[in-house]
């Protein structure tokens, strides 16, 4: 892909509570770059069809009803934003609902298709560049990606900042539904949730939400800028040495 400053495309992937979205914005905010939640697309297409009576049961139904609404997805990291047919739907698609309901919605070859069309051409135009998050980005969505990164935890991390995020929900429940949601976002035939062969990948579990930011700010760095990169590298070791010095 390109390789002005400007134009660079991150693709962050990885499975629910692992740190994507609050990481992706905070990354996003602090370079300049816009910013796509995908997964809220899926949601929010799921809450469509909720909300209008579509069988998500049934992928025949799903597949025929697919391109009906209107998605549109705002990418300013500061305050993004997603709204089904002109209405705003950041609160509804938060719902256990949706949440149970997305994995089959997702799975929908046809839904597939038509999210990731949306999601290339909203990167293709975002003329500061992005970072865009989902589950499969890297591979399928955006392979040329300039820079890709897969972020993981435990499960039992993950289940913590969902249910924290949730507003105390059960812990337990919480981890029981990941890993189902896991097996199915794995499993399914069409973009399944993988990690691409040239992911960085980023462990989360035993790091602050501020040290994943950090991490990830200084891979993109180092892949648009790697002679700057190295000079504040150079500079902050150097700092460092003085401290210890004196």
């Amino acid at each position: 892909m390109s390789d002005t400053v400007e134009s660079v495309i991150v693709a962050i992937d990885g499975p629910a509570g692992t740190g994507k979205s609050s990481t992706s914005k905070a990354v996003a905010a602090q370079l300049g770059l816009s910013y796509l939640d995908t997964g809220a697309q899926y949601r929010a297409i799921t809450w469509w069809m909720i909300s209008n009576g579509v069988d998500v049961s049934d992928p025949a139904a799903i597949a025929t009803a697919a391109g009906k609404p209107s998605i549109v997805s705002g990418t300013d990291p500061a305050g993004p934003t997603i709204t089904v047919d002109g209405m705003d739907a950041s609160g509804p698609i938060r719902t256990q609902e949706v949440s149970s309901k997305v994995s089959a919605v997702s799975a929908v070859p046809e839904v597939r298709t038509l999210i990731t069309e949306l999601q290339r051409s909203i990167a293709a135009t975002a003329a500061t560049g992005i970072v865009v998050e989902g589950r499969d980005i890297g591979t399928t969505v955006l392979p040329d990606a300039d820079l890709k990164i897969f972020l993981t935890a435990s499960p039992e991390a993950r289940a913590a900042r969902r249910s924290g995020e949730l507003k105390g929900a059960d812990v337990a429940a919480t981890r029981e539904a990941l890993i189902k949601r896991d097996a199915a976002d794995s499993s399914r035939k069409t973009s399944p949730l993988a990690k691409a062969d040239d992911a960085v990948e980023v462990d989360t579990t035993e790091l602050t939400l501020q040290q994943v930011i950090e991490c990830v700010v200084t891979l993109v760095e180092e892949r648009r800028d790697p002679e700057a990169a190295r000079a504040r590298a150079a500079g902050a070791a150097g700092e460092s040495a003085k401290r210890a010095v004196t």
